[in-house]
């Protein structure tokens, strides 16, 4: 997928959050959208999810040179965020399979499967309510980059993990996020060490 921003800028109220954003994200290219909490990162990257509009300039979604309608880009992505909660009833088994009746998981891999790479195999069939934070962060991530979409938004993807689970987050992206559009929001760079574009927010106030 291919985003373009042309003088674009979201405001709330009086205050821009940012403005004169001109950037094309490529397809299969990776980003990092970074700056200091509170300075509207999680903003603009919902605003690539198509999820927020702007408050000046056009943003357009282009998919094999097709350009998107706004109403229909998310079709074509996925988002893990602190944000966007599990559903607590579900076990993790129900949770996927739920998720993947919406955007189907990339081909020949099957939900337990899924299970197990994310090391929840025992707890698949325990209610998300009893998970640790860890443990549901994990299952979140899964979600997103399972789908078989081609934008990936990663909002402080390493949120409540521990060390093995920052390492299966990079396993996971370098490994089942080839040839998407990855963006991730963060302001810490183990969180982004494999982007190869670097926006800093905060010049584009």
């Amino acid at each position: 997928m291919r985003i373009t921003f042309s003088d674009a800028g979201k405001r709330f109220n009086r205050e821009w959050i940012f403005r004169n954003f001109n950037k094309d994200f490529l397809p299969a290219e990776r980003y990092a959208i970074t700056g200091p909490n509170g300075s509207g990162k999680s903003t603009l990257l919902q605003v690539i999810g198509g999820s927020m509009d702007i408050s000046a300039g056009k943003v357009t979604w282009r998919t094999n040179e097709v350009e998107t309608d706004p109403e229909m880009v998310y079709q074509f992505m996925a988002i893990a965020a602190p944000y966007l909660e599990t559903i607590e009833e579900f076990t993790a088994t129900e949770f996927l399979d739920f998720h993947s009746k919406f955007k189907p998981f990339i081909k020949d891999i099957t939900i337990p499967a899924i299970i197990e790479m994310i090391g929840l195999k025992k707890a698949a069939d325990k209610q998300i309510r009893y998970y640790s934070s860890g443990m549901k962060q994990r299952l979140k991530l899964a979600q997103a980059i399972f789908s078989d979409v081609p934008l990936l938004l990663l909002d402080e993807p390493c949120t409540n993990l521990d060390l093995a689970g920052i390492e299966l987050y990079h396993h996971l992206v370098n490994h089942y996020g080839a040839g998407k559009t990855i963006i991730v929001s963060s302001n810490d760079s183990t969180e982004y060490s494999f982007c190869n574009h670097i926006i800093n927010i905060t010049d584009f106030k």
